[in-house]
């Protein structure tokens, strides 16, 4: 019986070796690091099918009416704004269509108050992308789409939002997959390491996925043998007691 005790706990002593060490410290090789200069992302630019939020206000309370009805945009951004359209314009009143695709919010505010400058006096816009949002899946807690109010969002944020990743996620290889001009590229980070703060990928943009893949971990205790195992397990043991009774008759 002794001999068995010993065989079982080797075999699960040989299970647990089989998972890999897991780093669960972000940026673990910043210990001795003060500060780390910001990097500088290029600025966020508008694109088709964003839906734009804009709000006016000049001295003529009439024309501030035209604009008043998407302020405030609801949980639902399709209910409320501008979408750009296929050829990069919006329709906006007092001006008409007017092309807005490829400025940054800064560049569309000042773009907007020259064109109602000649229609009302001393107007001031202020712009919004509504449906900016990011996809966090993989092994966090809470997976899900989020709707970002600034348009500025960094992956570190992005795990908090949902939830963290989970004791089995690989922060040594989080996976961002980005769409722009048609094009999907996808980019591998470590956070473990802090020149992963430098990486242009790490400040978020429109779209962007962010996937957290589990390790080799998750995949042994989940693993239908791995499952067997502790029954086989005590298949043996009961086994062996039934031999030892029927030896001392």
């Amino acid at each position: 019986m002794k001999i068995l005790t010993r065989s079982s706990l080797l075999l699960l002593l040989a299970i647990s070796a089989c998972a890999p060490r897991r780093d669960l410290v972000y940026f673990s090789n910043m210990a001795n690091t003060t500060s780390v200069a910001d990097v500088q992302n290029p600025d966020i630019r508008i694109r088709q099918n964003d839906i734009i939020s804009i709000t006016m206000n000049s001295l003529s309370p009439e024309s501030n009416l035209l604009f008043s009805s998407n302020k405030n945009p609801s949980a639902d951004p399709s209910s409320k704004g501008y979408r750009v359209n296929k050829n990069g314009n919006i329709n906006l009143p007092l001006i008409g269509d007017f092309k807005i695709e490829g400025m940054t919010i800064e560049e569309a505010q000042t773009g907007i108050e020259a064109a109602l400058s000649q229609h009302v006096k001393k107007p001031e816009v202020e712009v919004q992308i509504v449906n900016f949002k990011i996809t966090v899946i993989g092994e966090v807690n809470k997976p899900s789409t989020f709707v970002i109010n600034d348009e500025k969002v960094n992956l570190l944020e992005a795990l908090g939002m949902a939830g963290d990743m989970t004791v089995y996620g690989k922060r040594d290889n989080v996976l961002i997959i980005r769409t722009e001009d048609g094009h999907k590229t996808m980019k591998r980070l470590d956070l473990n390491r802090q020149e992963t703060l430098n990486s242009p990928y790490f400040n978020l943009r429109q779209n962007d996925i962010v996937y957290v893949e589990p390790d080799r971990a998750k995949a042994i205790e989940y693993s239908s043998n791995t499952r067997i195992i502790p029954i086989v397990v005590a298949s043996i043991s009961a086994v062996a007691v039934l031999a030892a009774v029927l030896l001392r008759r």
